[in-house]
């Protein structure tokens, strides 16, 4: 009986159709109507798997937020953006509220949920082809694997903006009450660990694992971008640690930071994951050896394209638009390369006079400065931010606000004034090794403080140490001696938290870790800064720092707020505190 046509639910919810074939039914035909039931549908032996890879398209790449090719890090005080009608500044100018929201992203998350919650019920008597040298049981298991972790990250996305959300574990019919009140952020949390240990239990440790049988552990590429295990690790060590953080644990409970850093520790015993040689290379994925290396642990789909780099190159290459513009904060958190020292140390041999000489080589790799080599077209392309220079500010609308242009995530191979247009691959990567290893370090320094102090540097060191990089290591012994820190757990705090800002630049780490802290009036509510750079006659350059903007931060911004056409629709969610 037809109590419900399943191809109109499939349009309801967004479904994309991914194939459709005469054979859509078992027997080879189609209804007369055309019409196909639920239970047909779960019948089918492609459908079920299609099914499943369409909620993955839930994940979004992060490279155009809101549509308008900004990154979150515009939102920060990493960046500003260099277009003044970007809806990306609502987040800074004070305007942001329930009828003026920005990466709202409540109804996708819940589409997502909802699939998901349809599909693990479903999933348990479709009529599947086992893959990959698994059994049957073997593929469903795995399948609804692959269903908890999603629904864990989009309740995750969720939480980590509003602060709490609804949880929805099953599949609501359309003459149920809908207005419901939001569950805690204690029970959200526990949700996503739940559904992260239900993953866990079901699904391959790593993608190498994905075939049966493979006694040389090979790359099965039909799977990459799946879910793993050690992404639910991922996932798992992330939510525990903003549990502990201090927006949510204001009391400062250490056993709670125990939990985050045993969740990260996991990750790093079952030894899988790794850094990568190349940090500049980790998104550049044209490069065999790059795709799916060893630090990247769960990534959305590769984005191939040449807008992205056309929309953040410098303005004199091919009529670049510049959008993203670091800051000199920013650009002040990387150490002296040869110290290992905070620019602001007496001991740092730092130069006002040569301020990018002898820095952080995730300097060179993240941000593009004066005098920077870009494209390596002969003769060798020099990025101009001097007052006058090619990129320089004020030479055109798009040109950089800052002094700075981005270079991370950038590939200089791609070209799109081209004929034909150099297109080129990079995925949004969502959990990578080295966040793992920060993770750690800062919960078990909050856990255990100094009697902590040689595992907690030792994570940080690895990151320091990666090939390209060498930073010097950090130690606690000789204060006079290259990367020294003061053997207190709050000197190791700063250290730790100044680490993360310079290895996850452009991520959105920092967007969000400012905010866990309960930082965000130190860091959010003041101007942020740039360089002009001027030559003189001789080819030396003088620097002044400015303002270049000013940003308004209150406590309501900890959280993003509801808004008001959800409320609308159900008034027991409830609005987060300041926004009403």
């Amino acid at each position: 009986m037809k109590t419900k046509i399943f191809y109109t639910l499939l349009l309801a919810v967004g479904i994309l159709a991914v194939s459709c074939k005469d054979d859509f039914l078992q027997d080879g035909t189609i209804p007369a109507d055309g019409d196909v039931t639920e239970e047909q549908f779960w019948n089918h032996p492609d459908w079920s798997r299609n099914y499943l890879n369409n909620i993955y398209s839930h994940v979004e790449h992060r490279f155009n937020v809101l549509g308008e090719w900004s990154l979150l890090a515009n939102a920060s005080d990493e960046a500003i953006s260099s277009n003044p009608n970007s809806d990306i500044s609502i987040f800074n100018n004070g305007t942001w509220g329930p009828v003026r929201t920005v990466d709202d992203v409540w109804t996708d998350m819940y589409s997502g949920i909802r699939k998901t919650n349809i599909f693990l019920e479903k999933i348990k008597t479709a009529n599947i082809v086992p893959m990959n040298g698994l059994t049957y049981d073997e593929d469903v298991k795995r399948m609804r694997g692959q269903a908890f972790f999603l629904r864990a990250f989009f309740l995750f996305e969720l939480v980590k903006r509003y602060g709490s959300a609804v949880i929805i574990t099953r599949e609501l019919s359309p003459g149920e009450n809908l207005n419901l009140p939001r569950n805690s952020f204690e029970e959200c949390v526990q949700q996503i660990t739940l559904d992260c240990d239900s993953a866990i239990a079901r699904l391959p440790l790593w993608t190498r694992d994905w075939m049966i049988g493979d006694p040389n552990n090979s790359p099965n590429t039909a799977n990459y971008g799946r879910a793993t295990q050690t992404a639910a690790m991922a996932l798992k060590s992330r939510v525990l640690l903003y549990a502990a953080s201090p927006l949510y644990n204001p009391a400062g409970d250490q056993a709670k930071w125990q939990k985050a850093a045993d969740a990260a520790k996991a990750i790093i015993d079952v030894n899988k994951h790794s850094l990568f040689n190349n940090y500049g290379n980790i998104w550049m994925w044209n490069t065999a050896a790059n795709q799916y290396n060893n630090e990247v642990i769960f990534a959305t789909q590769t984005y191939n394209a040449a807008e992205f780099d056309r929309q953040n190159a410098p303005v004199s290459y091919e009529g670049g638009l510049g959008r993203t513009n670091p800051t000199q904060e920013l650009v002040d958190a990387f150490e002296v390369r040869t110290t290992g020292r905070l620019i602001s140390d007496p001991l740092a041999v730092y130069s006002d006079a040569n301020p990018y000489a002898n820095r952080d080589p995730r300097l060179a790799f993240s941000i593009l400065f004066n005098g920077q080599t870009y494209k390596t077209t002969t003769p060798a392309s020099v990025v101009e931010t001097f007052i006058g220079g090619k990129d320089g500010i004020g030479v055109n609308v798009n040109a950089t606000k800052t002094g700075y242009y981005l270079r991370k995530f950038m590939d200089p191979a791609a070209s799109w004034n081209s004929n034909p247009v150099v297109n080129r691959r990079r995925p949004w990567i969502l959990f990578r090794y080295a966040e793992t290893l920060l993770n750690y370090a800062e919960a078990l320094n909050e856990a255990q403080g100094v009697a902590s102090m040689t595992q907690v540097l030792a994570a940080i060191n690895q990151i320091r140490a990666r090939t390209g990089v060498a930073m010097p290591a950090l130690q606690t012994t000789n204060p006079a001696g290259n990367g020294y820190v003061a053997p207190t757990k709050e000197a190791i705090r700063a250290r730790i938290r100044n680490e993360r800002r310079v290895e996850l630049c452009f991520e959105e780490h920092r967007f969000y870790d400012v905010r866990r802290w309960k930082e965000g009036e130190i860091y959010f509510n003041k101007p942020i800064t740039g360089m002009r750079i001027t030559k003189n006659a001789n080819g030396t350059f003088n620097y002044e720092r400015f303002n270049v903007e000013n940003r308004v931060f209150t406590e309501k911004n900890y959280l993003f707020p509801i808004s008001q056409s959800e409320l609308n629709r159900a008034p027991a969610l409830g609005q987060n505190k300041g926004y009403n």
